[in-house]
Order: C-alpha cells, then structure tokens, then sequence
C-alpha cells in the first residue's frame, strides 16, 4: 500500500501523482534569516483557505523592525509616564518659588489630568490618521516642547501650560503602545507583551515619587524636567529614524462637533470628580455637581453623534468596540480595579502621614516596594495569560486586592509599620494579576481596524476611573474625619477614622470587580482568523 504522498496508481494502472503537501519549504541553497515572522511549521489547513487561494501563515515572531518599535515605544511611555507624578513632590518647592498657595499649585495636576481626559478621546481618530510614525513623532514632540518650556518657565502660569503641553503628548502615547502591540504581536504572545505594558504603567508611577524627590533636594524643582529632557530627545530622534507605520492610515475627516462635546463630556466629569472630594474639605464657589452633571449631559450627546457617525466609519471614538466579544467586561473588571487603586494612592499616604506620623521620605519608601513587585510580575503574568486565560489570574488576583483593603480598613495611629508593607505588596500583587489579562482579554476580540479606537476607549475610562476613585476616597475620608474632630477625636484618630471607612468602602467596590470577573473570558481571535465584530 503506497504510503500518504508517494505516486499511486489509478485503477488502469496509470501513474497517479502524489498529492501536493501544504507545508512550505525553503528553495534550495535559502535559509530562514531569525528575525523571520514565519513560524517553526508553517503547515496550513486547505480547508480553511478562500477557494483557489493558499492562506498566509500566521506569524510567530516578530521582526526586527517590530520589536525595535515596540521597545522604543515602551522606553518612551516609561519616561512620559514617570513626568505625570513627579510633581506632587516638587510642588511645595513649586508654591515658594512663584509665591502661591496650595490651591493655585494644584492646577500643575489638575490641568495634566484634564487635558489627558480632553485629548484621549481623540486617539482613535488621530492614530489611524497619523499613523504610527506620525503619532509618535506628534506625541514625543509636545512632551519635549512642554518639557522644555516647564524648565524655563518665568512664571507659573507658563508652567501651567507647559504641563498641559506635556499631557497632550502623553495623552497620545499610551493608545498608541497599546494599538501597535495588537497590530504586531501574535495572539499568542500578547499576554506577555501587555504585561510589559503593564510594567511600564506600574513601575513608572512608583518611580516618579521618589525620582522627583531626589532632585528636588539635591539640585531643585527645574532640575526634574531637565533630567527628563535629555532622554526624550533621543527617543524623539530615534522614533524619527526608526519607527514606520504597522498598520494602514485611515483617511477620516475630524468632526468638529464631536470634539466640543468630547472637551465638554470628559472634561467636565473629570474635572466635577477631582472637585467633589476637594468640596468635601471646604466650601466651593461652584458646586462640583455642575461639572458633573454638564459632564454627563455632554456625553450623552456625545455618544449621540457617535452612533450616527459610526454607520460611515466617521467617528471620532467608534463605540462598537463596547460591541466586541469581552470588550465590556474586562473594561468593568480594569475600571473597578483602578477605582480601587487610585483610592489607595490619595488615602494610603494620608493615613501614614497624617494618623501614623510618617515623614512623606518614608511614606513613599513603604510604597515603592509593592510598584515594582507590580511591574515585575507584568511579563510574568503575560506570559501565564498566554497560557490560561484571563480568568484564571484576575479571580485570585481581585480576591488580593480585597484583602489588601480590609487590612488597610483595620490601620489605626499605632498601627504597625510592617502590616502597612505586607498590605500594599498585597494589593500590588493583586492588580499585577488584574491589569494585564483585562488589557488583553478586552482589546482582543476587536477587529484590527477598531485597536485604535479600543486603545483611546481603554485610556479614556481609566481616567475616569482615577477621578471617581480620588474623588470618592477623598470624599469619604473627610467627611468621616471632620465628623470625628466634632467629635472631639485627636487629628490622628480623625484621620486613621476616616481612612477606615474609606477602604471599607473601597472593599465593597472590590466585590462588585469580583463578580464581573467571573464572566471574563478568552476572546482572542486565532492567528489568521477574522477577530469578532
């Protein structure tokens, strides 16, 4: 009996040609260069092809060219990231140099956060206009010239807009990492990659803290963007020689009207958010609700115009992302986790200061630890979401951060200082289990053409996210606290009160992650295979 392939014969006994495999194989005297994208077998199935075409096989590795992109593009949102929390440090050197108050020196956050909330929105557009080359080239351009500006700046109203120039650039960086990793990497390695994404988002943060401290100390507040200038520079010029485009430019005109109501939608809610836990320390001229239920108004008719354009492909943010198989859920899981987050990042460091009589040296040292146990974990946890899914890793991991905040709901003025590390390592180690499957589980069951639009969605909500969970904490926090001095509880035991019931309330928001959670599942489209719209 002849053997599958070998020549057979018909039943005349004619010679019958073997039949042709459907594994490749390179020309004689060719190899294959390692920086290929072809697979270690590139067997493919006929039946899966077009009738009459052979399909493309799915790639494995990325090239040369690819992984130079990506690591320049992680390198650069590392450093943009790191800027927007260093100057919660310096602004006390801030406030003497210029002469204003702690009101006035808030804006150098409030206007970053702002103008992040405003621009995000607009990525979906502005990439697949761009491109990647011209995105990147945008983006490092704006940070570098507000980076600039913010060194020399004569008055504190320039620094103001060099800040908002900076954030417009960063604004810009995060979709654009985030597209150019589901537009090169395989399904079957993007776990790995987005958790290095994911230590990029973690690490930098815990850095920026304790980098911007000590050069505030050592050289002064100016010193810091002249640290970060150098090194922005030289990812500008090598983007500008090495980055090319990975995916195809869309040419879509820009809604106007759909940018006034974006700036009306997001600014207003993030703005009317980041008042609300201000109102709660002392009485404002404008009530934070205004902004937040103008906020809401614009986004409704936001969300209005982008239903109708989206039928021609013309939107400024495409919401059928929130359509694709996962989208939504993991959206939830990573908006409730950041809720979380944040909330621990304006509460943790006031409980320590403020009940426990920590310096803010010592404050931030405790919190550094768990950033970048956070960080590390990220390739870690890629590459078991490669292996296991999303749900397997974000259960135990929403589970974590649960913990983490019964513990910190327990902290009293004499607390021990150890059961404040152990608590944060937990929470860390909890949303490095969180962060990453949710980026990737979400993003990955939207078709290629939509990776833009899902990235600018994706950035959008976590801003909202960090607005409603500072608000949120903040709010609570104080009012427990005022509530506690009338009371005639000490200083500290108003505070360490208020804390409690802030992470009490925090765990609660916790539990509403852990349910959705059970829903996640793996949406990634098979390589070669049309994602779900």
């Amino acid at each position: 009996m002849p053997s599958p392939g070998s020549p057979g014969t018909d039943a005349s006994g004619a010679s019958v040609p073997a039949p042709r495999s459907t594994e490749t194989t390179a020309p004689p005297g060719t190899s294959t260069p390692e920086n290929t994208l072809t697979p270690a077998t590139t067997t493919t199935a006929v039946t899966d092809a077009p009738h009459g075409t052979t399909p493309e096989p799915a790639p494995d590795r990325l090239t040369r060219q690819q992984f130079t992109v990506i690591a320049l593009l992680l390198t650069s949102a590392f450093v943009v990231i790191l800027n927007e929390t260093t100057m919660g440090v310096a602004l006390p050197a801030v406030m003497d140099d210029f002469g204003i108050t702690e009101s006035s020196g808030q804006w150098l956050t409030t206007g970053f956060l702002l103008t992040m909330a405003v621009v995000i929105p607009t990525t979906g557009w502005l990439l697949q206009r761009l491109g990647t080359r011209g995105a990147f080239i945008l983006a490092m351009s704006l940070f570098s010239a507000g980076t600039l500006l913010a060194a020399i700046a004569p008055a504190f109203g320039v620094l103001v807009a060099a800040r908002v120039v900076q954030a417009t650039g960063t604004a810009i960086m995060m979709p654009l990492l985030m597209t150019t990793v589901m537009s090169t990497v395989p399904h079957h390695r993007r776990g790995r990659v987005m958790g290095n994404v994911s230590m990029v988002i973690a690490v930098a943060p815990a850095l920026g803290p304790s980098m911007s401290g000590a050069v505030v100390t050592a050289l002064g507040w100016r010193e810091v963007f002249w640290v970060v200038l150098p090194i922005a520079l030289l990812a500008l010029t090598l983007g500008a020689l090495l980055v090319r485009d990975v995916a195809d430019r869309a040419r879509n005109r820009l809604d106007p009207l759909s940018l006034v109501l974006s700036v009306g939608a997001f600014g207003g809610l993030v703005y009317g958010l980041s008042a609300l836990g201000e109102s709660a320390r002392h009485a404002m001229a404008v009530s934070p609700v205004v902004p937040i239920v103008a906020g809401a108004a614009f986004l409704a008719l936001f969300v209005w115009r982008q239903l109708v354009l989206q039928r021609t492909d013309a939107a400024l943010l495409d919401l059928r992302v929130f359509r694709a198989p996962g989208f939504t859920v993991g959206l939830a899981v990573m908006a409730v986790s950041m809720i979380a987050m944040f909330g621990m990042i304006i509460g943790l460091p006031l409980v320590l200061q403020r009940a426990m009589g920590l310096s803010p040296v010592t404050s931030g040292l405790l919190m550094l630890p768990g950033g970048l146990a956070m960080g590390v974990l990220g390739p870690v946890v890629g590459r078991l979401y490669d292996r296991l899914g999303p749900r397997p890793l974000v259960l135990p991991g929403v589970a974590a951060v649960g913990v983490s905040m019964v513990v910190f709901a327990t902290l009293t003025p004499t607390s021990a200082v150890w059961l404040v590390l152990v608590g944060h390592m937990v929470l860390s180690l909890g949303l490095a289990f969180i962060f990453t499957p949710t980026f990737t589980s979400a993003l990955g069951g939207l078709v290629p053409s939509l990776y833009s639009h899902g990235s600018a969605a994706v950035a959008t909500v976590q801003q909202l996210a960090g607005a409603a969970g500072t608000a949120l904490f903040v709010a609570l926090l104080t009012l427990r606290s005022v509530a506690l001095l009338d009371d005639g509880a000490s200083q500290a035991q108003a505070t360490a009160g208020g804390a409690q019931l802030a992470f009490s309330v925090g765990g609660a928001v916790v539990v509403v992650a852990l349910v959705l959670a059970t829903r996640l599942r793996r949406t990634d489209a098979p390589d070669g295979a049309p994602a779900a719209h």
